[in-house]
């Protein structure tokens, strides 16, 4: 069958970074357990395994950690890792959670001694519960306010030591007194195609889906660099199998199934093409602004800059300059077109999104707020 004008959420999300759904479930069958099991970011493995080992011969709770990088590469199996490491219960919550200062000061006054504390998407998190967090992370007292106006009253309570492991996609948006005080700052990197394949392999063979080493290989080059895209498309290529080949996952099984799930050769999807072919067809190349580009994919702004922009940026298909989006000469010869002897290629772009409007680090379009 071919695939329709209109895919569905689940065809359409194929090549995003973020979780959706019920996918988080499905994600944790397939998480290492240990550093030892962790593929990839060889460096982050080896300095956090002697940060949590040193703690553990001292006695003490481990210095306070911030993970940054693009989502889906591991911040939230790493939170996971480390409580397993130190045989420490884990607490979970997320920025957004945390509204008013009342609420993080409940977290804490709960924590036992020495449990793991994962703060995901930090960088969200009300200022008035980062005040709070300071003081709790270098003294382990939260001051709760009683009263209002001139009588108020700030009473301490202590908490019991604990380990804050905190996770952000925008380490840019952190204040610096905040990020002062982790003890160690770890920043995640898209990982190699053979990282992925070992990746790949592990998880078919959990979910008992062996998988030969060219479908893997097949499957890692269009996975975006990011292990969630990778353990997303082998579920898609495992269904594929079951339900129109005979269970084995081919080298054929695995392009029928990226074909019909439109994720190209280099991991572009739908989406991605659609913006290419919009600015290049409509726009001659650009500049032109981020909610001109959503519109005329019919796309929301956010959906444009945080899932496909990124790695259009990274890849080198796309330019952010201050008077916006613009196609590189990449980007021509990939859609097979010809650019008009005016065509802007971005000579004063930052390509790797650290301009007016980029996004800083490794294009994770994270960091960049501004929207030209």
């Amino acid at each position: 069958m071919e695939p329709t004008d209109e895919p569905s959420a689940y065809e359409r999300d194929a090549v995003s970074p973020d979780a959706h759904g019920d996918e988080r479930q499905l994600e944790g069958a397939l998480r290492p357990r240990a550093l030892t099991e962790f593929v990839g970011q060889e460096r982050v493995r080896e300095q956090l395994s002697l940060v949590l080992h040193s703690a553990q011969r001292r006695g003490r709770a481990p210095d306070h950690i911030l993970m940054s990088g693009g989502p889906g590469l591991g911040k939230t199996t790493l939170a996971m890792i480390i409580a397993g490491e130190l045989g420490a219960p884990l607490r979970i919550t997320s920025g957004p959670a945390i509204e008013r200062s009342g609420d993080l000061a409940a977290v804490l006054s709960t924590l036992q001694e020495g449990e793991v504390l994962f703060l995901d998407e930090i960088h969200r998190m009300a200022r008035p519960a980062e005040e709070m967090l300071y003081v709790a992370m270098e003294d382990f007292r939260v001051d709760v306010v009683v009263g209002k106006g001139p009588g108020a009253t700030a009473i301490p309570i202590e908490i019991a030591p604990f380990t804050l492991v905190g996770a952000t996609t925008r380490a840019g948006m952190l204040p610096a007194p905040l990020r002062d005080r982790f003890g160690f700052t770890a920043h995640m990197d898209f990982y190699r195609p053979d990282e992925l394949e070992l990746i790949l392999h592990r998880s078919a063979g959990l979910l008992g889906a062996p998988i030969e080493d060219d479908a893997a290989r097949e499957i890692a080059g269009r996975s975006r660099g990011t292990p969630r895209i990778a353990n997303r498309l082998l579920r898609r290529v495992r269904d594929y199998a079951e339900v129109r080949g005979d269970g084995r996952l081919t080298l054929e099984t695995a392009r029928a199934a990226l074909r019909l799930y439109e994720v190209d050769e280099l991991g572009m999807d739908r989406l991605d093409r659609a913006i290419l072919d919009v600015l290049l067809r409509r726009f001659r190349g650009g500049p032109v602004g981020l909610s001109t580009l959503a519109v005329s994919v019919g796309e929301e702004a956010e959906t444009v800059e945080v899932v496909a922009e990124p790695f259009l940026v990274r890849s080198g298909f796309l330019a952010r300059t201050p008077r916006g989006r613009v196609a590189t000469p990449q980007a021509w010869a990939h859609m097979g077109l010809t650019p008009p002897p005016d065509a802007a290629f971005g000579a004063a772009a930052d390509v790797n999104g650290s301009g007016a409007n980029g996004s800083g680090g490794n294009g994770t379009g994270g960091q960049g707020t501004a929207r030209p």
